[in-house]
């Protein structure tokens, strides 16, 4: 294992056989993420309850450039359950990083909010007046909901801004929850 480990057992005896499992995880976790720097697993036993048994908590913290990864699963009767479940959550935590590092992540785009300027019915397309003073062409094409023919000047609409090869256009175009910063 190339990672540095560091393996803490609080409030319960040593175990090799649980210390060899940490290990096995711990190497494993190297297949989601090629360049983790650290990573320090806690194992604790929680207030020992005469009727419902023993109780597990582990704690997962990997370090990789510029990330955190912190993974802690509390309160489960078996302690290699517990364990796996701890793994799994780094797990996932470090496949979202590495793709978030390679754009992999679909940002949504954040609608722009604008004002129904002019409307040409007849030909199919008009113009939103935005929040900076600029005017952007849409069609009817462009409309999601409601329908073109539904719209009206003076109508509060959101769009998505994009360029085209005539410059910059509103595209799905709607009437929806308008919320204005002030």
């Amino acid at each position: 294992m190339q990672i540095p480990l560091q393996i803490t057992l609080r409030e319960m005896a040593h175990s090799d056989a649980l210390e060899a499992k940490i290990r096995e995880r711990a190497e494993k976790l190297e297949e989601f993420h090629p360049r983790i720097v650290s990573c320090r697993v806690t194992v604790e036993e929680l207030r020992k309850h005469h009727q419902q048994g023993r109780h597990f908590q582990v704690k997962v913290d990997v370090h990789v450039p510029g990330r955190e990864v912190v993974a802690n699963l509390a309160h489960h009767e078996d302690v290699y359950v517990a364990l796996r479940d701890a793994f799994d959550a780094a797990k996932r935590q470090l496949e979202e990083v590495v793709r978030q590092k390679r754009g992999d992540v679909k940002v949504h785009e954040v609608p722009q909010h604008g004002t129904v300027a002019r409307l040409l019915p007849e030909e199919g397309y008009g113009f939103i007046a935005t929040a900076d003073g600029r005017e952007l062409y849409f069609s009817r094409e462009n409309v999601a909901h409601p329908t073109f023919d539904d719209l009206a000047v003076g109508t509060e609409v959101q769009f998505l801004e994009e360029i085209a090869e005539e410059g910059p256009q509103a595209k799905r175009v709607s009437v929806g929850k308008h919320h204005t910063v002030s």
